[in-house]
C-alpha cells in the first residue's frame, strides 16, 4: 500500500475507535436512542453536503427501498445497540465486540450467499467464537461496577452480526451502486428511522457542553468523515485490504479509552482481542490455515 493509503487507513482506525470512547461519555446524559438519532443525523447532513458537491445526489434514485433497509440495519439498530451497551460496559470491550462483525459476516455469506467454505475459514470461525465466549465469561458480572453485562454484550454482539448482514445484503442488491450515495443515502433513513422515538425520549435535563461535544465528535468525524475514508479506501486498495482497519479499531479503542476514562487494558482482553482478530483473519481469508505437507 502507498503511504497514503496507510495513513488514511491509520486514521480510520482512529475515528472508529473514539467512537467508543464518545459514546461511553455521551450515552448517561443524551440516552442511548437520542444519541444514535443524533449520530445518524449530523453524518448525513455531512455526507450529503459532500454528496451534492460532487453531483452525485443521483445515485439515490431508484435505489431508496434497499438503501433505506441498509439504514436500517447497519447504522439505526447497531448504533442504538453500541449506545445501549455504553451504558454499562467499558468501550474497549465493546470495540472487542465490535471487532466480530467480518467473522459474522463471513458466516452469513457462507450460509446465505453460498459462498465456499473451507478449513481456514471454519477454524477461524471457531476460534473467533471461542474468544467471545471467553471474553463474555471473563466479563460479564452482573451489577459489578465497571464490568460488563450479559445483556450490554448480547447487544454488541448483535449489533455485530447486523453489520455483517448489511455487508452481505450491500454486496448482494447494491453491488454496482455508488458506495458514497449508499453511505449517505442509508444515513438518511436512520435519521428518519430513530427520529420521531428520539423526539419522545429526548432528555429533560438539557446534555451537558461535553457530552453535546462528543456527540457531534461521534457523528461527525467519526461516521460522516469515516464513511468518506472507508469507501475511498475500498476504491484505491480494495475491500479485502480496506477490512484490515478492523483489526486496528480495538487497539486505538482500548488506548483511547485507557488515557481519557482511565479504563482498565487487563490481560485477558489482550489475549481474547487477539484469539478474536486471528479468527476473523481466518475467516475472512486475510489469513489461511497453514497446509501440512505428506512426505
Amino acid at each position: 500500500m502507498r503511504r497514503r493509503d496507510v495513513i488514511d487507513m491509520l486514521l480510520l482506525a482512529a475515528l472508529w475507535g473514539a467512537s467508543f470512547l464518545f459514546m461511553r461519555i455521551a450515552a448517561p446524559q443524551f440516552g442511548a436512542l437520542p444519541l444514535a438519532a443524533v449520530r445518524v443525523a449530523g453524518a448525513a447532513a455531512l455526507l450529503l453536503a459532500i454528496l451534492a458537491a460532487q453531483r452525485g445526489l443521483s445515485g439515490l434514485r431508484g435505489r431508496w427501498r434497499p438503501i433505506g433497509f441498509v439504514g436500517i440495519t447497519n447504522s439505526a439498530l447497531p448504533f442504538l445497540g453500541f449506545s445501549l451497551a455504553a451504558l454499562s460496559i467499558p468501550a474497549g470491550l465493546s470495540s472487542i465486540l465490535n471487532a466480530t462483525s467480518p467473522m459474522f459476516g463471513a458466516l452469513i455469506a457462507m450460509l446465505w450467499l453460498r459462498e465456499s467454505g473451507s478449513p481456514s475459514r471454519a477454524a477461524g470461525l471457531l476460534l473467533g467464537f471461542a474468544g467471545v465466549a471467553i471474553l463474555a465469561w471473563d466479563s460479564a458480572r452482573l451489577g459489578s461496577p465497571g464490568q460488563g453485562s450479559a445483556g450490554a454484550i448480547g447487544l454488541c454482539l448483535a449489533a455485530a452480526a447486523l453489520y455483517g448482514y448489511s455487508a452481505c445484503f450491500v454486496r448482494r442488491h447494491l453491488a454496482t451502486a455508488d458506495p458514497l450515495a449508499v453511505a449517505c443515502g442509508s444515513q438518511i433513513a436512520a435519521t428518519l428511522a430513530l427520529a420521531g422515538p428520539a423526539w419522545i425520549l429526548w432528555p429533560a435535563a438539557l446534555p451537558s457542553a461535553t457530552a453535546w461535544l462528543a456527540a457531534l465528535a461521534l457523528a461527525l468525524p467519526c461516521t460522516g468523515l469515516a464513511y468518506v475514508l472507508y469507501f475511498r479506501l475500498i476504491a484505491r486498495i480494495g475491500p479485502a485490504r480496506a477490512l484490515s482497519v478492523t483489526f486496528l479499531i480495538p487497539a486505538f479503542a482500548m488506548v483511547w479509552a485507557r488515557v481519557f476514562l482511565d479504563e482498565a487494558i487487563t490481560p485477558g482482553m489482550l489475549a481474547t482481542t487477539g484469539l478474536i482478530l486471528l479468527g476473523t483473519a481466518l475467516a475472512t481469508g486475510l489469513l489461511r490455515w497453514p497446509r501440512l505437507r505428506m512426505r
